[in-house]
């Protein structure tokens, strides 16, 4: 029963915020199931839950991709072109991760998750872990 009262709130609540500021949620989503797979890692944490986790962040950023690579976007080249080369990274990581599961690699791509939702919100990385980490509770 509360469950459908939580999500209708949760859904008017998304309404009301800006892009930047979705796109720090989504990060900071995606950088709290990793570290549930590294919390879960000997209890499951390795199988559904990790590709469920990389699946998730891979289509946060191939969105970025599609982003950075519209001749219409706004930001300055340079920075289109940093997001790009570390949207390469990322993919290369998540390959990494499912080819050959291991529960420290995740460390980074959780840091980058956060620190850029951290930056799109305009604080630091650990503030966006413990607001997402609340916002999740």
């Amino acid at each position: 029963m509360y469950g459908n009262q939580v999500k209708a709130y949760q859904q008017t609540q998304k309404m009301g915020m800006t892009g930047r500021e979705i796109e720090a949620d989504v990060l900071t989503k995606a950088a709290l199931k990793f570290r549930e797979c590294q919390d879960n890692w000997d209890n499951g944490g390795s199988n559904g839950m990790l590709g469920e986790a990389v699946r998730y962040n891979q289509k946060i950023w191939s969105i970025f991709q599609g982003e950075m690579v519209d001749p219409n976007n706004p930001l300055p080249v340079k920075l289109r072109e940093d997001i790009l080369t570390l949207s390469r990274f990322i993919d290369k990581r998540c390959f990494d991760v499912l080819a050959f599961p291991k529960a420290e690699k995740l460390d980074i791509l959780i840091r980058i998750n956060l620190n850029l939702a951290a930056g799109l919100r305009g604080s630091t990385g650990e503030e966006a872990g413990e607001a997402g980490e609340e916002g999740n509770k």
